[in-house]
């Protein structure tokens, strides 16, 4: 990036990069991994990228269709419980393979309850989440087909807010996402798994990681000085 190091020199950008590179790697798998990790100890079955099915019930795809067109349209508001219903009485014995994104994070209960959790970065556009708000339901809808048993919850694990100390308000989320149901955002996610005082917790030890790797992290920048 020539222009860029030209305006902003090349030590400000060795930062730029550095920072980009975190930013993916912690969406990617670091914050998976930590959640997968603090699961386990309030959770009886966690698992991490796992496969729901390959198969869902035609009259369910039917149903999220007509969902997801009656949200574009605002015709309804999104409600997980009542889109839940619907699902949960479509189910047929007329099955259609399907493949479907694996799911992030699975958290099982001891009292049958089970969380399908995707962890997505802070700021998602309003296409994305359509994309992610159909995934939950079908996420739902092939859980419900193989094991009808169980009552499944999907939705999206944000590992931080962006605008605190506000609330995290993203337009690009209204009318799609159901905010109480769906979505879990910083100490709200943190604390679900793993309990009250785990957000803070967690904060906590990135502190002290960052401050034993200091001095390899400025090291490291002295190359572009």
């Amino acid at each position: 990036m020539p222009f860029h190091w030209a305006l902003l020199g090349k030590d400000r950008m060795a930062l730029f990069s550095f920072i980009q590179s975190i930013n993916t790697t912690l969406g990617m798998s670091i914050f998976e991994n930590i959640i997968f990790e603090i699961g386990q100890e309030n959770f009886k079955i966690v698992k991490r990228q796992h496969v729901i099915g390959t198969q869902i019930s035609e009259s369910s795809m039917q149903i999220i269709d007509k969902i997801m067109t009656n949200l574009e349209t605002t015709e309804q508001s999104p409600n997980a419980e009542n889109e839940y219903e619907l699902l949960k009485n479509s189910i047929s014995t007329t099955n259609i393979k399907r493949r479907l994104t694996k799911v992030d994070i699975y958290l099982e209960s001891t009292d049958g309850n089970v969380y399908l959790i995707d962890v997505k970065t802070a700021k998602g556009n309003s296409g994305e989440f359509k994309g992610l708000k159909r995934n939950l339901l079908e996420w739902k809808a092939t859980a419900l087909l193989a094991d009808n048993t169980k009552t499944y919850h999907s939705l999206l694990g944000i590992p931080y807010n962006p605008y605190e100390p506000q609330p995290y308000q993203r337009w690009t989320l209204k009318g799609i996402i159901d905010v109480k149901d769906e979505l879990k955002v910083a100490k709200d996610l943190w604390d679900f798994v793993g309990g009250e005082g785990a957000y803070e917790q967690t904060l906590k030890i990135f502190e002290e990681v960052g401050l034993k790797m200091k001095k390899v992290i400025d090291a490291y920048f002295e190359n572009f000085h």
